[in-house]
């Protein structure tokens, strides 16, 4: 494999390997199973990136649930159960990918709905994420800039003509598109000015022309009546903006610490292709960067990743309010990221106290205390090449002789020995990794 650099060049044909599929997959979508690994790796990276990337049929189970579901959030009003709704859609739906991106877009708009406290708003947001995930940032920005929920999260109301309030605009450039050192405390005041009046009534956007400061601003060198939609057009145009989002595709695919030039190389990428992120995405998961090896097993799994890939690789169907509660605390509460920076993750997703809990996770899943998993013993080829490829796809140095060791001389039947098996897999320090 390549070593990486800043080149996001397209991977060399051939070669393509099983490791290869389980890598692009456990990146690309919530984990994955061996009969999708097996499907990738026959149908070669071209064919499988088509799949991820164009939009799937869902299955009939997945179109009969998923409106329920949705409904049953709506009725009651209370967020875990649209919290379920969610994670039934990461689990299930046949657009994974489309699903992994809509929970990178939430945690780069985190709003929370313990201030929101609305699910239809909260629901909203959730589908507009959805809808450009594979989509145009450049859509997806403006369209958070009218959002309920995102309003709200950021106190709208309060931003009237003769006192500005400064929360959205200070976060469109810190958090949303420029990130820090490329705006001023001037440019936050104008263009703080430029979102007067972008308010909610009746739980819709409301632009409440008395409230809306009508004088001239000057952001970034431009000066004249500007309004809420000229400040989102500026700020991508500005230069800093696809290296901002470059940042964060990195981060989030490829490795924790992407350096200058790969940054600069994919934000060439974004530019060129004006924000459409599913040319983007083709680009990156195709490039001699992402398959390069410093880039494979760099990334630690959130707990969405962890908990969700495990029962997807081993055949589960997971209890989604108590996944949802245990992903919580393990530190990653969908519809309520802790700030308005969302979850930083990375190294931070594991501590001394949140190792233990990830391992006695294993424990509970193992023993169906959140669901259901598959029978192993139902695996024909289950045993340590098994496992050790669908849940860790690499090498570990003297840890292939240790499992073999303990299938082949532990005590009871062969499905408690698999079990037995998962587990000193998956409480390995690589099953943290990605």
């Amino acid at each position: 494999m390549s070593k990486p650099t800043g080149n996001l060049g397209a991977r060399a044909p051939g070669g393509w390997t099983r490791r290869d599929a389980t890598h692009l997959l456990w990146r690309a979508q919530f984990g994955a199973s061996g009969a999708e690994i097996a499907r990738a790796t026959r149908d070669g990276l071209t064919k499988t990136l088509d799949r991820l990337l164009s939009p799937q049929t869902e299955s009939g189970e997945f179109q009969a649930t998923e409106p329920l579901l949705r409904e049953a959030a709506y009725n009651s009003g209370g967020i875990g159960d649209l919290k379920a709704w969610w994670l039934h859609r990461m689990h299930y739906s046949a657009n994974p990918l489309r699903e992994r991106l809509t929970l990178l877009w939430h945690n780069h708009f985190a709003t929370s709905n313990a201030k929101v406290r609305s699910v239809p708003a909260m629901a909203a947001q959730n589908d507009l994420m959805r809808r450009e995930s594979l989509g145009n940032f450049r859509r997806l920005l403006h369209g958070m800039a009218k959002d309920v929920a995102m309003l709200i999260w950021l106190d709208s109301n309060a931003n009237r003509k003769r006192q500005a309030n400064e929360n959205f605009a200070r976060e469109v450039m810190e958090l949303f598109s420029l990130g820090e050192g490329n705006y001023t405390e001037d440019d936050i005041k104008q263009a703080a000015r430029a979102f007067t009046g972008w308010h909610v009534r009746d739980d819709a956007f409301w632009f409440n022309q008395l409230q809306h400061d009508t004088g001239d601003k000057t952001l970034f060198g431009n000066t004249r009546n500007l309004d809420g939609g000229d400040v989102v057009d500026l700020c991508l145009a500005h230069e800093a903006c696809p290296r901002f989002l470059a940042y964060k595709l990195l981060r989030a695919f490829v490795l924790e610490t992407p350096s200058a030039e790969m940054i600069g190389s994919l934000a060439e990428r974004i530019r060129g292709h004006d924000f459409e992120m599913a040319p983007v995405m083709r680009e990156l998961l195709a490039s001699k960067l992402f398959f390069s090896d410093t880039a494979r097993h760099a990334v630690i799994k959130s707990p969405v990743q962890l908990v969700l890939g495990a029962f997807r690789a081993l055949g589960g169907r997971p209890n989604l309010q108590a996944a949802g509660q245990l992903m919580a605390q393990l530190g990653q509460d969908i519809l309520e990221p802790p700030t308005v920076k969302g979850w930083e993750g990375g190294r931070l997703w594991i501590t001394s106290a949140t190792l233990l809990q990830r391992n006695n996770f294993v424990a509970a899943l193992l023993n169906n205390k959140l669901g259901n998993i598959d029978e192993p013993a139902k695996q024909p080829k289950a045993g340590t090449d098994f496992y050790a490829e669908l849940l860790l796809a690499r090498d570990v140095p003297g840890g292939r002789a240790r499992m073999e060791k303990y299938f082949t001389t532990a005590s009871g039947s062969r499905n408690e020995r698999l079990r037995g098996l998962m587990h000193l897999v998956m409480t390995l320090p690589e099953f943290q990794l990605t």
